[in-house]
């Protein structure tokens, strides 16, 4: 890498919380020196190795929730966007090449087109979807849940695989999640951030 760095996986526990350790913190002025072919994730100043590449049942997933969120989302405003895209989750008032959050969600719907630019996403995606690989569960369930709801996405799905469920959590008034509700294969997801989408997951699953 252009420059030295300490390098968590994502199931590596971020040793600066748990022994006094310092551990460098960096931000996305580092983050975009870091050469493309290692994909990284930035959570709380803190790098993380993202999984080499995914399975090809998390690829097919992945096509088919985009495909059924794209059809509905023709000529509205809202856009669906699959990995690799970077979303920076910035702080009030914080300057772009200071943000210590860059997040590659497997899909990511932004409804505010002011949040949109070349580099990918600056502010807030109102919906994130994460495919769970067996590497990923630490990630998935503890780190990017509490940093999605710290940064009140309004709603975020959790993606078994192999189990064939998907967890829904809903951001509520208090600015928190409520207990995330658990479908399973024969079941439809209404969105809510929308009025009038639903989710087959036979189609998700299916095959």
């Amino acid at each position: 890498m252009s420059r030295d760095i300490i390098l968590l996986r994502k199931g590596d526990k971020d040793m600066s919380k748990s022994s006094g350790e310092q551990v460098p913190k960096y931000t996305y002025f580092d983050y975009v020196t870091w050469p493309s072919d290692n994909p990284i994730e930035l959570i709380d100043g803190v790098p993380y190795a993202m999984t080499p590449g995914p399975s090809r049942i998390h690829q097919k997933i992945s096509v088919e929730l985009v495909r059924q969120i794209a059809n509905y989302l023709r000529k509205k405003t809202c856009e669906v966007y699959a990995a690799p895209f970077d979303v920076r989750l910035t702080g009030d008032d914080e300057a772009d090449e200071e943000t210590k959050n860059v997040i590659q969600p497997d899909i990511s719907i932004v409804c505010s087109q002011e949040k949109l630019d070349d580099k990918g996403c600056k502010g807030t995606p109102d919906l994130i979807m994460e495919i769970v690989s067996p590497s990923s569960i630490a990630m998935d369930y503890i780190r990017k849940l509490n940093l999605y709801e710290k940064h009140s996405v309004r709603e975020y799905w959790i993606i078994h695989p192999i189990d064939k469920i998907i967890m829904v959590y809903t951001l509520i008034e208090n600015g928190k999640y409520a207990r995330p509700k658990v479908y399973q294969i024969e079941e439809v997801i209404k969105i809510s951030i929308f009025d009038d989408l639903s989710i087959s997951l036979a189609e998700v699953f299916g095959g």
